[in-house]
């Protein structure tokens, strides 16, 4: 490939795509039909459920995509399990190809904070990062809390079998206080990370086309790409930019999804006082 076509380089591989793109779906669903069920007192609400059949057939759809969600996770799970390079451990699992933090994130994270104040200069990133990471983690553990308290819930009379009445009632205020955070995290602070930022205003469609502006990445992720040129890896790591009409997908795609996303979010502020916590 000519240095004149290779603008991008790769990031994200399809399976990781695929995951993010079946989470993003599914994510909306629930906070659409979750949020929905929760400001039932209010025709804010009550539009959203009927989107989805009314009240009960919302449940539903929630219920079954919240299984959907944990069986995605699993099998994700499974992809991590199989990705690992068990032969070199743990250099495989604390390298800089890892999601797992590292002293140098905190490093990275006080340094860029600096760097916003004028302080210091731009900390040089790895392939992730700490933002990146936090996000990450926060979805894996997310995943757990919120998909074991949503089993219990789904299935009260199973769950009743093992536990008392009042912990059903604890289940539901963690998953529903779990529910709250992660929407807010998702549309506003990933939101505001992954797309307005000057460096990807007005979307960063890097994990729809599985690759990232290689000029963007030498300032953002000087490490990583110090690294891979210096290990002759850099090179078959370029690609083309997607053509013009696929990136006019990705825009609309993506525009759709985060519109939808600051509609939960403003609605839910907006008629917050007007339901009964």
């Amino acid at each position: 490939m000519s240095p004149q076509t290779a603008t991008r380089i790769k990031r994200f591989t399809p399976a990781q795509r695929l995951f993010h793109l079946l989470l993003m779906l599914s994510f909306l669903i629930q906070a659409a039909t979750g949020l929905g069920r929760m400001y039932m007192e209010t025709g804010w609400g009550r539009n959203l459920l009927a989107l989805f059949g009314g009240y009960e057939s919302s449940r539903t759809v929630h219920v079954y995509v919240g299984l959907a969600m944990l069986i995605g996770f699993a099998v994700h799970v499974i992809y991590l399990l199989f990705k690992v390079d068990w032969s070199r451990l743990p250099a495989s699992l604390f390298g800089p190809d890892s999601l797992i933090p590292r002293p140098a994130d905190g490093r990275h994270f006080v340094q860029h904070l600096a760097w916003m104040f004028g302080a210091k200069r731009h900390p040089e990133f790895e392939r992730w990062g700490y933002w990146e990471k936090f996000d990450y983690w926060a979805v894996f553990w997310g995943m757990v809390i919120i998909g074991g308290t949503g089993i219990l819930l789904a299935y009260p009379i199973w769950s009743s079998r093992f536990m008392p009445g009042w912990g059903l009632n604890v289940a539901f205020w963690i998953h529903r206080i779990e529910a709250v955070l992660a929407i807010a995290h998702v549309f506003i602070i990933h939101f505001f990370i992954g797309h307005l930022r000057r460096a990807n205003f007005p979307m960063d469609h890097a994990m729809f086309e599985g690759s990232a502006d290689l000029k963007t990445a030498r300032h953002e992720r000087a490490a990583w790409i110090g690294r891979l040129e210096s290990d002759g890896a850099l090179d078959p790591a370029l690609t083309a930019g997607a053509p013009a009409g696929r990136r006019v997908i990705y825009y609309a795609f993506g525009f759709v999804a985060i519109a939808i996303g600051l509609y939960l979010l403003i609605g839910a502020g907006i008629n917050a006082t007007r339901i009964t916590w």
